[in-house]
């Protein structure tokens, strides 16, 4: 006889989610938008179900202090199109980490979410913020392990 596993229901997911707080200062990048996106997934959940939003909602303070490693500043070019001819415009991520550095640790968390209607409802769980303060205190965030 083969043992089924009950896969997680959408309001057993709901009832579930938990508040994260992260301080992004002097964390790299890429390894902080991994732990993010794993959490906002739900991967870290034993009833993990990949069909299912069963990930918490994580703040990230101090967004402007986040680290880019070796050239990445100066060589890592973010694109955007306009819609009409000759419309591209882009910004190195250095640019990206003084003038919106919230748009940059947003870019590198949705990059690693799907790219369906699951990972666009994932990516508004996210909270990121420049500096220290945040209006999130009474969901009573904890720091993410």
């Amino acid at each position: 006889m083969q043992k089924v596993t009950d896969s997680l229901s959408k309001q057993d997911a709901l009832d579930q989610r938990r508040w994260f707080v992260v301080d992004a200062s002097g964390e790299v990048l890429g390894r902080l938008a991994t732990r993010i996106a794993n959490v906002l997934r739900g991967k870290d959940n034993p009833a993990f179900t990949p069909h299912v939003d069963c990930g918490g909602f994580v703040v990230v303070v101090n967004a402007g202090q986040v680290r880019l490693t070796g050239n990445k500043a100066e060589q890592k070019v973010y694109h955007r199109h306009s819609g009409y001819p000759g419309g591209v415009k882009s910004r190195t991520a250095g640019e990206l980490l003084e003038k919106n550095p919230e748009e940059l640790i947003r870019k590198a968390v949705q990059g690693m979410l799907p790219k369906n209607r699951l990972g666009r409802q994932l990516a508004l769980k996210l909270k990121v913020y420049r500096d220290g303060d945040h209006p999130h205190a009474a969901q009573a965030p904890q720091p993410l392990p």
